[in-house]
């Protein structure tokens, strides 16, 4: 597709970030499954849901825009993921409590990522005058700042201390 000005440069964005939905709900049972702390699983467990609820808000802008999503791949994602799985082919000569906060930390870059992404295109769409949409992307937003804001309470509270406890 042609990027000749800032609606183009939205579709691109938004099919961007519907690929990078669709990897993480992929990688998301990975992580759930490696996790060892119940609360960082349960995190885990939560934003899969979640992950599932920002791809359909974009498939609703997709819908609303009589487009589709396809015909991108996120490789922003896939590099982050590809990172997340290097963590998880040492598991087992990572103790869990480590384990634990290398996940959090993969999780933590991957969520700045889509912040990243969801600020963008929340401002082309207000921009571009498209109240619905923004509303819908200031949704998605705001859940993965949420998400980050959970994952350092966790980090900070319990994972990190007892990772650091292994020494």
């Amino acid at each position: 597709m042609a990027m000749t000005n800032l609606r183009d440069l939205y579709v691109d964005q938004l099919r961007d970030l519907y690929s990078a939905e669709q990897q993480m709900l992929v990688a998301l049972p990975k992580m759930i499954a490696a996790a060892t702390d119940p609360k960082l699983r349960k995190k885990f467990q939560n934003h899969q849901v979640e992950t599932r609820e920002q791809a359909n808000r974009l498939m609703q802008i997709f819908d609303d825009l009589g487009l589709t999503p396809s015909g991108h791949h996120c490789r922003g994602m896939e590099g982050l993921l590809l990172e997340g799985d290097e963590v998880l082919q040492r598991r087992g000569q990572i103790p869990p409590e480590v384990l634990d906060a290398a996940l959090i930390c993969s999780a933590q870059r991957v969520e700045h990522y889509e912040m990243a992404g969801y600020g963008c295109v929340r401002t082309f769409a207000d921009m571009l005058g498209l109240d619905k949409h923004s509303k819908l992307l200031q949704q998605t937003l705001d859940e993965e700042g949420h998400a980050d804001h959970v994952l350092t309470n966790v980090a900070e509270k319990r994972v990190n201390k007892e990772a650091e406890a292994r020494e």
